[in-house]
Formats: C-alpha cells, structure tokens, sequence
C-alpha cells in the first residue's frame, strides 16, 4: 500500500501529511485528536541524514505538542550500506532515532510503529521496533537479510534454507512470522482507522511482553522461560 492511501484510510478526518524526498510528515485526526504522523516512504535505506532528520522531527513533538500521540510509519530496506555512512558514524545516528522514540514515550507519548511496505534490519529495529506497540499490514515483508543472503553467509544450501523459511518463523520474512515471534503486536486488517482509535483509547502498557506474546503464540518457546528463571535468580 502506498503512503497517500495509507494515511487517507488511518485519518477519513483529514491528515496534513506530507513527504519530503522519503520522510514522511505531518498530522492526522482520530476522534477529534491530533497524531503526529513521522516516517519513511519508496523502501527508504536510513543514512545518516534521514535518521538525523527523523530524529529531529520526533524531538520537535516532543518540544511542542508534550504528549501528542506519535505514529511512526515503516517502509525501509535497512541502514544505508556505504562507507561513507559507516564513516561517519550510523550505528549513532541510528541510536539517536532511536533514543528519541525512548524519549518519547518517557514524556508519556503514546508511540506506534505501522510496517506498511517493508520493514528490514536496522532501519525497522531503530525506528518502528522501539514503538509501545508495533504493528503491520498483513502484506508487509520483515526480515534481516533475504534467503539468499542468509545462505551464503551461514553457508547452508539455498533448499535448506527455503526449508527452514518454510517451518520456522525465525527464518519467514512476512509479517505473520514477526506476529508469532511476538515482534509485533497486531495484523491490522480491515478499516485501519478503528484499529487505530482502538490502540489509542487503550492503556498503555506497563512492562514489555513481546517474550511472553512470542511464548504463547508458538513462536519463540525459550525466551519467556529463560527470562523468567533469570529473573527469579536475580
């Protein structure tokens, strides 16, 4: 789904979203209530200057509008691989985005992460996976690396691999997985205006549950229980 369709179905109240190059900007209506509306758009890979920039965008809601709900809209292929962004510093820029997202929700910002295209390595983790709460669309692709990638780096045989794709969540790349892994929270189908009131309206929660959500969805058996003996150890 493009972003124009997207954010015309999240706000039939009306929107001011915009873009300017891949960043997404703006505001949306949700019962009356503004959204800070932040994000990427055309699979953005994140170098320095559009996390420096998505960074600044979330640290002027926070400055401006204290509490304003922030909806942070996911479409990227991962950092920029270049050698001029490793030069100078991604790993920090994208620490920075993701900070500000932390920073966020400590001033007590209701935080969502919508993946609406594709959601790829560090680009996804520093921005939408540092949400309350991240959701999908059910057509999104998630993944670290694609099959072949990780075939050759892990050297497994291709047909090994699109095995495991097939069997195991950890190695799926569609949204479904992530679901059962715990990584995100809802599926939004249907009319994503009531799914986003709903999120809204709701408590937010208190403590991170994606190990126990991953837990009882099948998809990732060990982590709850490890972090629940550890904690009782500790």
């Amino acid at each position: 789904m493009n972003w124009e369709k997207l954010v015309n179905e999240l706000f039939p109240e009306g929107h001011s979203v915009n873009r300017a190059g891949e960043m997404l900007r703006g505001e949306g209506k949700v019962n009356g209530a503004t959204v800070a509306v932040i994000g990427t758009t055309d699979h953005a890979y994140i170098g320095v200057e559009l996390a420096l920039a998505l960074a600044g965008e979330i640290l002027n809601v926070i400055r401006s509008f204290p509490k304003r709900p922030i909806l942070f809209l996911a479409d990227t292929r991962g950092q920029r691989l270049s050698r001029r962004d490793e030069l100078l510093g991604i790993n920090v820029y994208l620490a920075h985005l993701s900070s500000s997202l932390a920073l966020a929700r400590s001033r007590r910002h209701r935080v969502i992460g919508l993946a609406y295209d594709e959601a790829v390595s560090g680009g996804f983790l520093a921005g939408g996976m540092m949400a309350e709460i991240t959701v999908a669309l059910p057509e999104v692709h998630v993944r670290v690396m694609d099959t072949t990638a990780m075939a050759r780096v892990m050297r497994i045989p291709i047909e090994r691999m699109l095995e495991l794709e097939r069997n195991s969540p950890v190695f799926a790349t569609e949204a479904g997985s992530l679901h059962q892994l715990g990584g995100i929270a809802e599926i939004w189908n249907g009319n994503l205006a009531e799914h986003l009131q709903k999120v809204l309206v709701s408590p937010p929660e208190a403590v991170d549950t994606r190990a126990e959500k991953g837990y009882a969805r099948g998809g990732r058996l060990y982590a709850a229980p490890v972090i629940s003996r550890v904690c009782k150890h500790a």
